[in-house]
């Protein structure tokens, strides 16, 4: 039996849905003593994720990548 130990540095915490509105600020997540950062958008397995679930933020970061790949933006 394998347990797997969580980085409580690494790992993100993103509110989806309505809770965005009222979110809990008295319940801040803790995970191995360590404080959880709370955020709107992160990357996860090369695709961009937003608490909105819109694909704007993705679609942006690919835009960005092929443009300073083709030399456009330095």
């Amino acid at each position: 039996m394998f347990r797997m130990i969580v980085n409580g540095k690494k790992t993100k915490e993103m509110l989806i849905g309505s809770v965005i509105k009222n979110p809990p600020a008295s319940m801040l997540l803790k995970l191995n003593d360590t404080d959880v950062d709370r955020v709107s958008t992160f990357k996860l397995l090369g695709g961009h994720t937003c608490n909105d679930l819109k694909w704007t933020q993705h679609a942006d970061a690919i835009s960005f990548k092929i443009a300073s790949r083709a030399g456009c933006i330095n």
